[in-house]
């Protein structure tokens, strides 16, 4: 796959604007132009929050990416992460975009419903241990690879920081020694599970080829 066509590009296949705002300086960096949704002109669906249906964050990156070239034409970049906290047995995990269980917000509205659901969840838990979780797929000409990326820390009671998104005011990475809400972007790139992922995913673009023990 040749990621880097004048006037092509890589479809980077999310919805989220905070997402957008880490990867974009990535893929920036390192000579690769990506294109999200809205600039490839695919409008948003119904059927687009069925696609993540599934119990880990591998399959539900790989099948986001497949759907999405499927509906493109063009080489797909996706993810799906989450917050895996140890007292929770995991959870929220694979469901922590809608943990509240909160259809109806998006954005900021959601990020505070699913963060109350979670402080709700940890009340009297003296155990508040966590692991963000991401997995980034790219799909293209008949190949497809994943890489994973995780970092720890633990949830904290009072949101601290205004950068960032999702649950980031509440974890404090083990790394950084403060949230991800109060890490400038560079800060949390270095650390975060988001840009460990991506940055094996930008490494392995150059020569993608079907390699069956990244399933």
């Amino acid at each position: 796959m040749s990621a880097r066509a004048p006037g092509e590009g890589v479809l980077l296949a999310t919805r989220s604007d905070g997402k957008l705002r880490e990867l974009h300086p990535m893929f920036a960096a390192a000579g690769i132009r990506v294109i999200g949704l809205v600039e490839a002109g695919i409008v948003q669906t119904p059927d687009e929050d069925e696609v993540e249906q599934f119990d880990t964050f591998e399959a539900n990156a790989l099948a986001k990416a497949r759907y999405f070239a499927e509906r493109s034409g063009r080489a797909t970049i996706a993810d799906d992460s989450g917050l895996a906290v140890e007292a929770l047995g995991g959870r929220p995990g694979v469901r922590s975009k809608r943990w509240s269980g909160r259809m109806d917000l998006e954005g900021a509205a959601l990020a505070a419903a699913n963060n109350a659901a979670l402080l709700a969840a940890l009340e009297g838990i003296p155990d508040r241990r966590a692991c963000y979780v991401c997995v980034a797929a790219v799909v293209g000409e008949g190949a497809e690879r994943i890489w994973r990326g995780e970092t720890t820390g633990r949830v904290i009671e009072e949101p601290r920081g205004e950068d960032g998104f999702g649950y980031d005011p509440y974890f404090l990475s083990d790394e950084l020694g403060m949230t991800f809400g109060e890490a400038s972007r560079e800060a949390k790139e270095a650390v975060s599970h988001r840009g460990r992922a991506f940055r094996g995913l930008i490494r392995g673009l150059g020569s993608l080829t079907p390699d069956p023990s990244s399933r």
